[in-house]
């Protein structure tokens, strides 16, 4: 797509088209161990919303953009689909869920516990070249919770002063990081996770109707908001991805930034959009837009 049309469909559209009032994420569960401003904590009550408001439970919900998977984790957590796929490119990223679910889950947790955050220890474990998938995981956190918004992409500083002047160790919360990986062993037997292409994995499962998929695409385009970013991957094909969803025969729900190009996209495709208010961690007030066939089981009082 080139620059000018991701410009397009990355314009900014005007917030007086909301339809509810924000939600805030101190009200939501935290299930995961990534921490980033792109995270979707704040939508988990819509996800719950539209998951209970279909005739029967999902057999299966499908991330095909993972990340910090709180939408996964929550779905298995409160049984909100009999099982759960998690996909996810990143190298990094998926070196923290394969440990997770491989059989690591315990030792990754205990080593975070019991490692000293100094600048001087930090910068030790980072110079390492990961020889194991275990030790890449370890790092990857390390690097989510020490760097500015927990952007693993090439180029992102360290926490100077944090929260409370705490500088390095202001994000580290080794007990609070541990309770959440041993809380996912309890729901492990429901989680599948890939690592691989989250496209491919719509379209393998594009002819099923006993699924359904959550699309929350990672991806920043023409350098908007590229602090959302936690990979280092930047590139999608979003016409494509809206191409992809109009063949799925499972039901869909898709975010995106609240733009006329994304809204466009969706009239091309005779899909719903829903513009809905949200407040980071920092209590901004942000926009977004979901995308779906049919949303009219969404609560105005969301």
């Amino acid at each position: 797509m080139s620059n000018m049309l991701q410009t397009a469909l990355f314009s900014e559209v005007e917030s007086s088209r909301l339809h509810n009032p924000i939600v805030n994420v101190a009200s939501v569960p935290q299930r995961s161990p990534f921490r980033y401003p792109g995270g979707k904590t704040w939508l988990i009550p819509v996800v719950r919303q539209w998951l209970k408001s279909r005739h029967a439970k999902p057999a299966e919900l499908i991330e095909p953009f993972a990340g910090g998977a709180i939408v996964s984790l929550t779905a298995a957590f409160e049984e909100l689909a009999d099982h759960v796929t998690m996909v996810e490119r990143d190298d990094q990223v998926s070196a923290v869920w394969e440990t997770i679910f491989n059989g690591g889950c315990l030792r990754l947790a205990n080593q975070i516990v019991g490692f000293d955050v100094t600048l001087k220890n930090v910068q030790a474990k980072l110079a390492k070249h990961a020889v194991s998938q275990e030790e890449l995981a370890f790092q990857t956190i390390l690097r989510n919770r020490i760097n500015h918004g927990g952007i693993l992409a090439p180029g992102s500083g360290v926490l100077k002063h944090g929260e409370n002047g705490k500088g390095i160790k202001s994000r580290w919360y080794p007990e609070t990081l541990y309770k959440r990986l041993v809380n996912i062993l309890q729901v492990q037997e429901r989680i599948r996770f890939i690592h691989g292409d989250g496209m491919e994995v719509l379209r393998l499962n594009a002819d099923r109707d006993d699924v359904v998929f959550f699309i929350d695409p990672p991806y920043t385009a023409a350098g908007k908001k590229a602090g959302r970013r936690l990979y280092a991957h930047s590139e999608l094909d979003h016409e494509a991805l809206f191409e992809t969803a109009s063949t799925l025969r499972g039901d869909f729900l898709m975010t995106y930034d609240n733009t006329e190009g994304v809204e466009s996209l969706a009239r091309k495709h005779n899909f719903d959009t829903y513009a809905i208010a949200m407040k980071n961690t920092h209590h901004a007030k942000m926009t977004e837009l979901l995308v779906g066939r049919d949303l009219s089981w969404i609560s105005h009082s969301h």
